[in-house]
């Protein structure tokens, strides 16, 4: 079992930039496919991006296609999240999530662990 905390969250213009960090602990993270997921207030949790635990293989949700980047250092234990060209409604608290198979899947109950979340912000 992993455990996971994200970092990098802020608050940034439209236009802007930043990167998410999410650490994990345990000795069995290069195992866990990542994702990355967030919610924005009064709304579910959606999708994000996720990233297999080997081959880099990696997918996004079509609204963040081309401007976002999420990737891996398994040496690390940390999964990151590459934002770029952010947009207000961009706007949730980022969670990061694990899920023990090889290939992650766009769906909140398949991911079996889950971080606090880190609040990022876009103003226009």
């Amino acid at each position: 079992q992993v455990q996971l905390v994200e970092s990098g969250g802020g608050l940034v213009q439209a236009g802007g930039s930043l990167r998410l960090s999410c650490a994990a602990s345990g000795r069995t993270f290069s195992s866990y496919s990542m994702g990355w997921f967030r919610q924005a207030p009064g709304k579910e949790r959606d999708f994000v991006a996720t990233i297999s635990s080997n081959d880099g293989r990696t997918y996004y949700t079509d609204s963040v296609k081309g401007r976002f980047t999420i990737s891996r250092d398994n040496a690390k234990n940390t999964v990151y999240l590459q934002m770029n060209s952010l947009k207000p409604e961009d706007t949730a608290v980022y969670y990061c999530a694990a899920r023990n198979f090889p290939y992650g899947t766009m769906w909140v109950k398949d991911f079996g662990t889950w971080g606090q979340g880190t609040q990022v912000t876009v103003s226009s």
